[in-house]
């Protein structure tokens, strides 16, 4: 149920909301891909930098989008109100944010740990659309609550005591940086929601305002911090920046049309990918463990959205 109007959301075949969730599940993996090749290409580099550089060539990529689609124009720029300009950027820093926590903790862990520990964003998306937008929380979503923090449980396993994988991921840098990234990513969602449904800002303007504000966010950070040299890798940047630029332009169309309780755990699925590619491509140990983590975590969050 979209919790803004109170009008059910279909998700069956031949229903009305048939693409966004096919937008949902193209995003999902899109982004999972994207997060193997942050650890696969990217390795060693300031993670606002690294943010900055792929922004850039995302916007790049996105410009024949805007200019082919037309619904960019000075009036929907001037149409912005302070509720705009406050939903806009909240949702920058929260995503900027949530990105460099995240390219620090898989720096420190490995990608098939930290993944489905961050991706229990949904876990903070349904108490914000509670407090914020009216949603009531069901016994099923209660227990989809439960999963995914055992999804948790799950990915600090270890043999020993019981109560072990709470103590590791306690004292887990990584494990506390997902986590953080996690809320930082569900405040960046609801705000998604807000920005594209209530306040009906065009899709094609979101995206490059999303990109634009959190390179200028992280530009500070990035000039004080400059990589040694890019030019070897400009075609790796490029690369991941067509990525994220397809991502951004599938998740926004996704949060355009379902509610973010909804649309969240879909995209959050990028974890079986992401764990996937870790474990079969990267070597990374504990693969087994980590699958059923995964798998946990995309149990949780789809029964906290149905």
């Amino acid at each position: 149920m979209d919790p803004g109007s109170g009008v059910p959301v279909t998700l069956e075949l031949g229903g009305v909301a048939d693409p966004g969730l096919g937008f949902a599940l193209t995003a999902a993996v899109v982004w999972g891909v994207y997060i193997y090749l942050l650890k696969r290409l990217f390795e060693g580099y300031p993670p606002a930098a690294l943010a900055v550089l792929i922004n850039a060539f995302a916007i790049a990529w996105y410009v024949p989008v805007v200019v082919s689609d037309g619904s960019v124009t000075a009036a929907s720029l001037t149409a912005f109100g302070m509720a705009e300009i406050a939903v806009v950027a909240v949702t920058v820093l929260s995503t900027a944010a949530a990105f460099v926590l995240f390219l620090v903790a898989i720096a420190d862990g490995d990608v098939s740990y930290v993944t489905p520990i961050n991706k229990v964003v949904p876990m903070f998306v349904l108490p914000m659309e509670i407090l914020l937008l009216g949603q009531v929380l069901t016994p099923l979503e209660v227990a989809g609550v439960v999963v995914a923090t055992l999804a948790v449980y799950v990915a600090n396993y270890d043999p020993g005591g019981f109560f072990q994988p709470f103590v590791k991921a306690a004292r887990s840098r990584p494990a506390q940086l997902a986590l953080l990234s996690a809320m930082c990513f569900a405040v960046s969602d609801v705000g998604k929601r807000v920005g594209l449904q209530e306040l009906a800002i065009p899709e094609t303007l979101w995206v490059p305002l999303l990109l634009a504000g959190v390179a200028a966010v992280l530009l500070p950070s990035a000039v004080r911090n400059p990589p040694s040299d890019v030019r070897a890798d400009l075609p790796k940047f490029a690369l991941a920046g067509g990525v994220v630029a397809l991502g951004e332009h599938t998740t926004t169309l996704a949060f355009a049309i379902l509610p973010a309780s909804i649309a969240s755990p879909i995209i959050n699925t990028q974890a079986i990918v992401a764990v996937v590619l870790g474990g079969l491509l990267l070597g990374e140990r504990h693969f087994r463990i980590r699958i059923i983590a995964a798998v946990l975590a995309v149990i949780g969050v789809t029964m906290i959205a149905i």
